[in-house]
């Protein structure tokens, strides 16, 4: 019988949760700190850098809530599997 295990961290969606959150995490933070009136008034009041950091925060989150619930699952395959596609085994 096949064995199964799980991607881990080398899902792809822990990737995009990290880059995601990271985007994130600097976005809210200028828009919390460095945010000039100018800027607020060419958004008509808008801090667009602090709602986006919160967006991508949210996202970063949601992609990695997915990945752990729903992990991606990969089947091992036996040596007899691989001779009988005609590759060779581990052992040779």
């Amino acid at each position: 019988m096949a064995q199964t295990k799980t991607a881990g961290a080398f899902d792809v969606r822990y990737i995009v949760a990290a880059l995601m959150g990271t985007y994130g995490v600097i976005l809210t933070i200028l828009g919390l700190v460095n945010t000039s009136d100018a800027e607020l008034e060419a958004a008509d009041g808008f801090n667009v850098n602090l709602w986006a950091g919160l967006g991508l925060l949210v996202f970063a989150a949601a992609f990695a809530a997915w990945a752990r619930l729903r992990p991606l699952v990969v089947r091992e395959v036996t040596d007899e599997e691989r001779e009988a596609a005609g590759r060779p085994t581990d052992d040779r």
